[in-house]
């Protein structure tokens, strides 16, 4: 029986909503629905997501809103605070001239757009003693590394051209030998068997197929479970990039997927962002596996399943960072003599690091007494991906709702 002005809430309006949330008494037997009001879910989450670490992520991804993002344009005085410091550090002719090669859907404004939608990018940063251009300083060297790796994900790598290598990035915005019209890429998660297949359902051709999410963009994003999350990043549902996932190659998403991936954390890998900022410092455990503060430990956390931990430099990073050097040069960011460049030797990021997040939600298998039948009716961070992030507000009480069936979500006025 539910108490004068509640009403349960039901699951798809809940899958809708930003909830979150005193726990209602549940029946004594235990046997009946178990209801807990939104403010407890709301509360819950917020306990848990409390510590300094998961404050400073949540920071560094916020977005702009769309409407705003899509006003930015090359020298408009309204710019935001971000994007007007990389203006003034590049301009459309020097873009032009660090990316002569490039195709076409790659733009100076994209670019400008891409840095807009995260606003932690190139931000201002309180001074730092007497140094009073320590924001500009983090966004040359902020810019330095991403275009390095933009000269080696979709670059030309073509030793005979006259324009050097360092200066043939972003050539490639779809993945090579791949089209929209193609089927059977990169879409084995798709299957509603599969819990990647229903937490990101994927877009289907006239015929049933599923389209194909293979690499676009400058960080040549890949797969379902990648597109879903950087959709509702993006639009604030995983639908738009699910069905239309060519948008992230021809519009300015190709360089927010760059920066989506460059603000985002990916434990127990910190993000790239919070690795050249100074926000991550590595600890002990970090010491020990050979990570440390330097350009090839964003190697590390772009590719080092591939390039990195070998006796000798992988090739691939070897190019990464020959062109971080010239990149540095010109934007003017010392290198010095004992910057760690490379990642031979380097170890992954385990989850002993100081950058190590549990930014996901499972459920909480623990007995507890707070309810009758022992069971938690609640969810824990892990470090592993599921369907829920605690890093969007709101899925801590999706993630509740899912693993226990008989849970009655009550409207408390919250």
């Amino acid at each position: 029986m539910k108490r004068s002005g509640q009403r349960v809430i039901p699951v798809t309006v809940i899958a809708a909503a930003v909830v979150s949330a005193v726990a209602i008494p549940s029946p004594a037997s235990g046997a009946g629905p178990v209801r807990i009001a939104m403010s407890t879910l709301r509360a819950d989450e917020s306990r848990l997501t409390s510590d300094p670490l998961m404050l400073k992520v949540r920071q560094s991804i916020a977005t702009l809103d769309n409407t705003q993002v899509e006003a930015v344009d090359a020298g408009r005085p309204q710019n935001p605070d971000n994007v007007r410091r990389v203006e003034a550090l590049l301009g459309p002719l020097q873009f032009e001239h660090l990316f002569p090669l490039r195709v076409a859907q790659y733009t100076y404004r994209g670019l400008l757009q891409a840095i807009a939608k995260f606003p932690a990018i190139c931000a201002r940063y309180p001074q730092a003693g007497a140094d009073p251009d320590r924001s500009d300083a983090i966004c040359r060297r902020t810019l330095a590394t991403m275009f390095a790796h933009f000269a080696q994900e979709p670059g030309g790598h073509n030793a005979s051209h006259a324009v050097p290598q360092w200066r043939q990035g972003l050539v490639h915005v779809r993945e090579v030998g791949w089209n929209e019209t193609m089927r059977g890429g990169y879409n084995a998660e798709c299957s509603p068997a599969v819990w990647q297949g229903r937490a990101w359902p994927c877009g289907k051709f006239d015929n049933g197929d599923f389209v194909s999410y293979f690499g676009r963009g400058a960080k040549q994003l890949s797969y379902n479970y990648n597109y879903g999350p950087f959709s509702e990043a993006m639009f604030g549902n995983v639908r738009t990039l699910l069905d239309r996932p060519g948008l992230v190659a021809d519009t300015w998403l190709n360089l927010a997927s760059a920066t989506f991936f460059f603000s985002y954390p990916q434990p127990p890998k910190p993000s790239m962002l919070h690795a050249l900022d100074g926000t991550w410092q590595p600890n002990a455990a970090d010491i020990g596996n050979g990570l440390l503060p330097g350009f090839g430990v964003t190697t590390q956390i772009i590719n080092g399943g591939i390039e990195c931990g070998r006796l000798a430099e992988h090739p691939q990073s070897l190019n990464r960072m020959a062109y971080y050097r010239e990149f540095a040069a010109y934007f003017g960011v010392p290198v010095p003599g004992n910057e760690v460049l490379g990642c031979k030797g380097m170890k992954a990021f385990d989850n002993a690091g100081a950058g190590a997040l549990a930014v996901y939600w499972e459920q909480d298998y623990t007995w507890s007494t707070r309810f009758p039948d022992g069971k938690s009716y609640a969810c824990k961070r892990v470090s592993y991906q599921t369907p829920y992030s605690a890093l969007k507000p709101g899925d801590y009480a999706l993630c509740v709702v899912a693993n226990f069936s008989n849970v009655e979500v009550i409207d408390d006025g919250s």
